[in-house]
This record gives structure tokens, sequence and C-alpha cells, in this order.
């Protein structure tokens, strides 16, 4: 069976999506959309702004879909997902190409929750912080232990787990996590803490929009950042996407989910090869690409 994966947040680039657009007129008539629904020019900045315009949430959770989402539907035939899953705004991502949410709902609520995200972030400095080296429940049991509010936000691969909080407490937890053995715990150049209870202004936001959203039956099961299992019921995806910005992302419960129902082969759409590493490290025999216009 093949799993196709969506990469989230950080794996925009320079450039990105410009090969899409110089080769496909469907790519190009959904950029151009894209710039009608979002009210400013996205496309002027994927393919010729630096890293740092790419950098604002605003920009950079768009950006990523789009390069996705418009990949995946330029595959055409080729496309044939077995079960999908996305790493936090690859979700969504995910959800269109399984034909859950439209192109145009699916970019509305990306932008939404951008904004929503990083109006949260400029309530309190917050940030989030790699832990490499360490079982997840040392981790786990650091951060509860540590004054302030730091939890587990991302499980990404065995001995890799991202923190998220408040700013003093993320530090405190790095230093704690330090003398506890860990290889490294730094700190991540990111607007603020995802995936943590800082985030709940935003899931208010979101919830709102999400609900008033319509999704249709997929045709194939995701298996959600929250859940981690295959899901089909449109009411359930909703339920979790909404509780996906204050909860973790799961993706190495996801990915051992989606081998265990008989996944083959993992099939990375859109920027990056990060999640084809992360994969490979949760199982290393797993055949993995990168999605591929003729």
């Amino acid at each position: 069976m093949k799993a196709y994966v969506f990469p989230g947040q950080g794996a925009q680039y320079s450039g990105m999506g410009l090969d899409l657009f110089e080769k496909s007129a469907e790519a190009q008539d959904l950029f151009h959309k894209a710039n009608d629904i979002l009210d400013f020019p996205i496309t002027d900045i994927m393919f010729e702004g630096s890293a740092e315009d790419l950098k604002q949430t605003k920009v950079t959770q768009p950006a990523v879909f789009l390069h996705s989402v418009i990949l995946s539907k330029v595959l055409g035939e080729s496309f044939k997902p077995d079960m999908v899953a996305g790493h936090s705004l690859g979700e969504l991502s995910a959800l269109v190409a399984n034909k859950s949410l439209s192109f145009e709902d699916g970019l509305k609520l990306v932008f939404k929750r951008a904004l929503a995200m990083q109006k949260a972030c400029e309530l309190e400095p917050s940030t989030m912080a790699a832990v490499l080296g360490l079982e997840d429940e040392m981790v786990e049991s650091v951060c509860a232990e540590t004054e302030g509010v730091v939890v587990a936000a991302n499980y990404n691969c065995p001995g890799q787990l991202v923190i998220s909080g408040a700013y003093d407490a993320v530090e405190r937890a790095c230093e704690n996590l330090k003398e506890r053995g860990a290889r490294r715990a730094m700190i991540l150049p990111v607007g603020g803490a995802f995936h943590s209870p800082l985030m709940e202004p935003a899931r208010k936001d979101l919830a709102e929009a999400i609900e008033n959203t319509h999704f249709s039956d997929p045709i194939c099961p995701i298996y959600q950042n929250v859940s981690t299992f295959a899901v089909t019921d449109p009411e359930e995806i909703k339920k979790n996407l909404v509780f996906q910005l204050t909860a973790p992302v799961k993706w190495t419960q996801s990915v051992q989910n989606m081998v265990q129902d008989g996944a083959a082969e993992f099939i990375e759409v859109g920027p990056g090869k990060v999640l084809q590493g992360l994969v490979k490290k949760i199982d290393r025999g797993m055949q993995t690409s990168s999605a591929l216009i003729e």
C-alpha cells in the first residue's frame, strides 16, 4: 500500500513551486486562484522571495500547503493514495489530497490557522526546542516537573522529540534535559509555542472556521496527528483537526500505525525530504521517495 505524507512548517525554501508553475497549466491556474483567495501575490514570495520573506507564519503555512497540494493535483492519474498523513500544517494538505476538503476551503483554513497562530504567539514570549538522545518518557517527565508551561509537542522519531512552551520554561527544561543525558537540547528559530496549551486562543479561533467548513467523505483514510489511527469519518476528522493546535504531533506513532496497517512505501509530497528521513528512523527498511512530476 502507498502512504502519501505531507510536510509542515520548516520545509519552505526560496523558489519553491516555480518548477510546478513552469511545467503545468493546471498548476498555473491553481497558483493564480491562490493569489485571489489570499488577496496578496504569494507566488511572488514563493518564487522570488528570500528565506526571510518566507519565514513569516502567514506566508510559510500557505506556501508549504500550496506546494504540496498543487503537486498532488498535477500528478494526475499516478496519484492513488491508500492512506495519507501530514505533519502539523501538512495535515490540511493531506485532507485536500484525500478529497475531505476542497482546494479553496483548505487554503482558507490554512490562512486562518496561520493568522490565529501568529496572534497567539504575540500574547506571550514562547518557543520550541529540539531534544535528541533521550527516551520520550524521560522528556515528558522533565517537562512535567519543570516550573511553567512546557510540554512534549512533536514526537518526530525515536530519540527526537520537540518540546514547546513559555520561553523561560523551555530554557529551564533544556538545562534539566542536558543534565539527564540529552545529546542536545536546543532552542529552535520558531515564532512561538506550537502544539502547546499556549495555542488555546488560536484553537478557539480555528474551531469556528472548521465547524463552518464542509468536509466530504475521503477517498482514503488519514492518520491524524492527534489520534494516530486511520480516520475516515468527516466529523471525527474535524474534531481531531481542532485539537491539533494544542495537542502534540504524534508522528512516530502515526507512521508505526500506517506500517502496521500495510504501508509498504512512503511518498513525500511537497518541499524537502524531512519526512522521508523521519520515516527511515522509525522503520529503517521502509521504502521512501519524493513525489515528482515529469
